[in-house]
């Protein structure tokens, strides 16, 4: 639900822009007010999790993005759309670490583990691939505002499951309730006015005294926010002694890449189809599912190899796939076909992801203690949506400054292919880096294998 709610959103886009008459630059905090408050608020969630009854904390969440759902729905104005796009974005930032925390706790480190956050993966995927299909069908049969609306019933049948399914254990480590809400809050705004500031840069330019100033009062509100962690809080939201696990500090800096070089992938890609080749969004829905079934098949694939060849190689071949599409799709013309143009490149990065994202949440998540598993799945996601912020508001600024520089001088749709295929090269180099990091700090070995004793039969993963 938390990830077809970026696919669903994406397709429509093009709509929702004519609908309430966003500009270029504009448009794409209708993703990022979802995904700010999202990783603003992960970590928190996280430590939620681990605090609090994980059930509990999950219906919380649910129920707050249906609520946000409902209200974008209605929203007659950018600014409302905008403010409930952020709300949905708090309650994804309770349900995804929930979700992986009542995984993780339930399932003990091994194979059992890796195949569950391989289904967790790939249900992630079939969210992606029900959004693109789903929002294509929703926005050019009813209207961009069901692709909200649609959260009601889903998130009401899913409360009804967990009530079912899930017990009410409390954690181990919910012996003092204190929460970081002061660190929530300053890291949150500082990212918010940081992303505000590199969107602006397209109409303001780098070098301006308002540009300057925006990035000032960012640094300075995430300057506050290591304050509050390091020297003030009782709790910290990112107490630092977690990074000494030296394989989830390495599996944040590459999902952190991850998210930077292929979150806006989707974003540039429904504008270009709609906007330059004339796709109506049921058919940019169809063009998005081979891309989201490479991802779901490689998703299941990774997961169930892990366990044999260790995290590492599967994770460097999956940013490399990433990179090598998204350079292809750099290549993208006014008038090619959509099979030489961006099929092949688009399920090359689809299988990247999936194999990736996977890949790097097993990396992460190994060696943690049970106590910390809420906090570190936190930041694992927290890296993802900071990388896919930041990456998504750098990489569209370069391709509306590019478009804005050729207009006058060639066809809109000749300028607007030129500022995707520019946005998309530089996304493909940052995959490339994420690459490198990978294999260098990623061991590529395959893990040495449990005694029989230490695993766990499936009979007393079921009691747990």
């Amino acid at each position: 639900m938390v990830i077809l709610d970026v696919s669903v959103v994406n397709v429509a886009l093009p709509s929702i822009r004519s609908g309430l008459h966003f500009s270029a630059a504009d448009l794409q905090w209708v993703v990022n007010a979802y995904t700010l408050t999202f990783a603003g608020f992960l970590l928190l969630g996280g430590r939620a999790c681990d605090l609090l009854v994980r059930r509990n904390v999950f219906l919380f969440g649910m129920a707050l993005f249906a609520l946000a759902s409902l209200v974008g729905g209605l929203a007659q104005s950018q600014t409302m759309l905008i403010l409930a796009r952020g709300i949905q974005g708090l309650g994804g930032a309770v349900v995804a670490p929930a979700t992986l925390s009542i995984l993780t706790s339930t399932f003990t480190e091994g194979g059992e583990r890796n195949r569950a956050l391989g289904a967790w993966g790939a249900m992630g995927a079939a969210g992606g691939a029900t959004g693109v299909l789903l929002g294509g069908l929703l926005t050019q049969t009813l209207s961009w505002r069901w692709i909200l609306f649609i959260n009601v019933p889903i998130g009401a049948a899913t409360a009804l499951g967990a009530l079912r399914a899930m017990t009410t254990e409390r954690p181990e480590a919910a012996t003092r309730r204190n929460f970081d809400l002061a660190g929530a809050i300053t890291g949150t705004a500082g990212l918010i006015v940081l992303t505000f500031g590199i969107v602006k840069t397209e109409q303001y330019g780098w070098g301006s005294a308002r540009t300057i100033v925006t990035l000032a009062i960012a640094v300075a509100l995430l300057a506050l926010f290591l304050l509050i962690e390091t020297r003030f809080a009782t709790a910290p939201l990112m107490p630092l002694g977690i990074f000494r696990s030296r394989q989830l500090s390495a599996a944040n800096i590459v999902v952190l890449l991850l998210g930077a070089s292929a979150f806006a992938m989707w974003y540039l890609l429904s504008l270009y189809l709609q906007e330059v080749r004339g796709y109506t969004p049921i058919q940019t829905g169809v063009a998005f599912l081979p891309g989201t079934f490479a991802l779901a098949v490689a998703a299941q694939l990774a997961g169930k190899r892990i366990h044999s060849v260790g995290a590492g190689r599967p994770l460097a071949l999956g940013m490399a796939l990433i990179a090598i599409g998204l350079v292809w799709l750099g290549q993208i013309s006014v008038s090619g076909s959509y099979a030489g143009e961006v099929l092949v490149p688009f399920m090359l990065a689809g299988a990247g992801i999936g194999a990736t994202f996977v890949s790097v949440t097993v990396a992460g998540m190994a060696g943690v203690e049970p106590r910390e598993v809420g906090l570190a799945s936190g930041l694992i996601n927290t890296s993802r949506q900071i990388g896919g912020s930041l990456g998504l508001a750098i990489l569209a600024t370069v391709a509306t400054t590019r478009t804005s520089s050729l207009l006058g001088h060639t066809s809109v749709h000749s300028a607007l292919t030129s500022g995707f295929q520019r946005a998309f090269v530089l996304a493909g180099i940052l995959a490339a880096v994420g690459a490198v990091a990978s294999v260098l700090l990623i061991p590529l070995r395959r893990p040495p294998r449990r005694a029989p004793a230490a695993e766990p039969s499936v009979a007393e993963s079921a009691g747990t």
